[in-house]
């Protein structure tokens, strides 16, 4: 990094809309991190997977997860819950859903770049 940047996902330099969410990405520092905001009803497999056009999300995440509860499901069969606070870090080959009727609201700093496109 050579200067100092401040921005805000309010100016996110692109948006990413899909049914139940949206992908916000904003380039600084060099690089990209996103935040995803996922409706009550929101699933990769549903809502996503039309455009990524592969069988589960090949998109790996580091992600910080701010709000809501996400349920995620490994190609593997591991299967658990990230709740706010919770930092997962996901390889390629997932199905993710959102549980209950708050949004899930995560920072991605590995991943946005690729997701939902």
């Amino acid at each position: 990094m050579k200067k100092t940047e401040h921005r805000s996902f309010d100016g996110a330099d692109e948006i990413r809309e899909f049914s139940n969410g949206r992908a916000e990405i904003l380039n600084i520092g060099g690089g990209e991190v996103g935040r995803l905001v996922l409706q009550p009803g929101w699933r990769w497999s549903n809502d996503v997977k039309p455009i990524a056009k592969t069988e589960s999300c090949e998109a790996p995440h580091f992600q910080y997860h701010v709000s809501g509860r996400l349920a995620i499901l490994m190609d593997d069969g591991q299967e658990f819950t990230a709740v706010p606070g919770d930092v997962t870090s996901l390889p390629s080959g997932h199905d993710a859903w959102v549980v209950g009727d708050e949004p899930v609201v995560t920072v991605d700093w590995y991943g946005a770049s690729s997701y939902a496109k």
